[in-house]
């Protein structure tokens, strides 16, 4: 992949994908695009079973480049196209077919927090926060995306006063799996990726699918699109080979078929 600021190393079966954009991770139209090149890359990559996604630097992303807006003057359709964009930069992670964890090194601000948001599992670094502080800067956007992770009164809060939620009370609420010194984040980060990795990509891309998919469904529709997506998950071979490694006491050899 050919991309400047949205770096990707690939090494036993694990993407280290790293938004590299000084000082602050910002994001942008090549931010946006490299985002959405390499997450649509890994998807079809068949030697990547899981992604870590992270941040170089001392910000995971502070969100939309405001400098560059503040008093930008934009041609018709400007607005239109950077936000279709930036919604497609988030979708790609969140659409991406394999698992995504969001290693959060710093804050994650605004859009930063739709990247966060889009990721599958989250760990922090205790330097990390995930915030909305568009209310201070005359913009808005981010609450769809923290509904995902904040409760009613959390969010509202976040989206109302600006207020930056730490590492440690990300863990306290069960929003984030851990919150670690900052220099133990990638070590926590890359032991979850391998455990992941050691599973059925196959089972690994379909339990994903169903997750997105039964989301916002009702119990008896999205329990019944999980009975249908385990009826698929069983013609494979790598179903069959769970399940008589486990008959047979044994580790499974998964060939991803």
């Amino acid at each position: 992949m050919k991309t400047e600021i949205i770096r990707c190393e690939i090494a036993d079966h694990i993407a280290l994908v790293t938004m590299d954009n000084p000082p602050v991770n910002a994001q942008d139209q090549q931010f946006h695009e490299e985002m959405m090149q390499v997450f649509d890359t890994i998807s079809d990559m068949d030697d990547v079973r899981v992604a870590v996604l992270t941040g170089a630097g001392k910000i995971f992303s502070a969100g939309a480049n405001i400098k560059n807006k503040a008093g930008e003057e934009r041609q018709p359709g400007d607005a239109w196209a950077h936000n279709r964009r930036a919604r497609e930069c988030f979708h790609s992670i969140m659409e991406c077919r394999k698992p995504v964890i969001g290693a959060l090194n710093g804050a994650a601000l605004g859009a930063g927090l739709a990247v966060a948001a889009s990721c599958d599992i989250l760990i922090a670094s205790e330097k990390a926060s995930l915030g909305l502080p568009e209310i201070d800067v005359g913009l808005m956007g981010g609450g769809r995306h923290a509904m995902r992770l904040f409760g009613h009164s959390l969010i509202r809060r976040v989206m109302l006063t600006g207020y930056r939620v730490p590492g440690e009370e990300l863990y306290r609420r069960g929003i984030v799996e851990a919150c670690v010194p900052a220099e133990e984040l990638m070590d926590a980060a890359m032991d979850l990726a391998r455990t992941i990795a050691a599973k059925s990509p196959v089972a690994s891309r379909i339990a994903k699918h169903a997750l997105n998919t039964i989301e916002e469904m009702s119990l008896r529709d999205g329990y019944r699109f999980e009975q249908n997506m385990t009826y698929d998950l069983s013609s494979y071979e790598d179903s069959k080979e769970a399940m008589l490694a486990f008959a047979e006491k044994r580790a499974p050899v998964f060939k991803g078929k």
